[in-house]
């Protein structure tokens, strides 16, 4: 099944929906190995080293630092990857309201990092963005 191209109906078809849990940034060294254990959301390789994004609870038990902690949203639309507009779209919204976005694609949806204590509020931004879409 390929992913949705139409902005309006990427944005209409958003259905953001808030993960349990709290999700922190960690780095490792570059060419360090992952720690038995780790559960990573996410990895992005990086000339300084290794993102790792994962549960709180798991970078406390590995010793890891990190220095944000973030809720994680999940817009359940099936985006295309080479859909044009949507990342700028939720991002100027968010941003509007002054919140901050982390965002990472994966092949059927995109995933929103956001300050954890504000996460609801996110989520319920982009519930109005959804209606919004639809007139």
């Amino acid at each position: 099944m390929s992913g949705e191209r139409d902005l309006r109906k990427l944005l209409s078809g958003m259905r953001p929906e808030l993960n349990d849990g709290s999700y922190v940034f960690c780095t490792l060294p570059a060419g360090a190995p992952l720690p038995t254990g780790l559960d990573p959301v996410a990895t992005v390789l990086e000339a300084e080293g290794r993102t790792l994004v994962l549960r709180r609870e798991e970078a406390d038990a590995a010793g890891l630092a990190y220095a944000y902690t973030a809720g994680w949203i999940t817009l359940r639309v099936h985006s295309a990857l080479d859909a044009v507009g949507l990342t700028g779209a939720f991002a100027a919204e968010l941003a509007a309201h002054g919140l901050s976005c982390n965002v990472i694609a994966g092949y059927h949806h995109d995933h929103l990092f956001v300050p954890e204590e504000r996460a609801a509020e996110a989520v319920a931004v982009l519930e109005r963005l959804a209606i919004r879409s639809t007139e």
